[in-house]
């Protein structure tokens, strides 16, 4: 189990491998985000992308799977207020497979609620290339242990 005291400032985690396929970008946008350069190849081709892209949400989602099996789900998560700077840096094309990283910028106890800390992250996920495809910020609150050791 994975408690506030757990992570530290500057602390990395690899969140695993995500790989996406042409029907997979395609089924996605359909769904959820039906713009013509997530759901179409033909028209995707006469786009500023040259070809089928995935949806930043698509790309968004396969980070927060990752993040749930890497690191919440064996923790003691409470939730988080929010995601700040969401950034969607180089489009994420068929036969991508994405890297997600967690990395702790800071860390403090909660003053409100002493039984919880606030952890304080940027996630990434990065291509084959190892460039960032997608950046964000987020704030998570985390149960503190009850026998207060570090």
């Amino acid at each position: 189990m994975r408690y506030f005291e757990d992570f530290v400032e500057g602390q990395a985690l690899e969140l695993g491998s995500v790989g996406f396929t042409e029907q997979g970008i395609i089924d996605f946008a359909r769904e959820f985000d039906p713009q013509p350069m997530h759901t179409d190849p033909e028209a995707a081709r006469s786009s500023i992308y040259g070809g089928l892209i995935a949806s930043g949400w698509q790309t968004a989602t396969g980070y927060m799977r990752m993040l749930v099996d890497t690191v919440m789900r064996d923790s003691s998560s409470i939730g988080s207020p929010g995601i700040e700077n969401l950034r969607w840096l180089k489009p994420v094309r068929p036969g991508d497979t994405l890297r997600g990283r967690f990395t702790v910028l800071d860390t403090k106890p909660s003053r409100s609620r002493p039984d919880w800390g606030i952890v304080r992250s940027r996630g990434e996920m990065l291509n084959q290339q190892d460039e960032v495809v997608m950046q964000v910020e987020a704030v998570n609150f985390f149960g503190r242990r009850s026998d207060g050791r570090v």
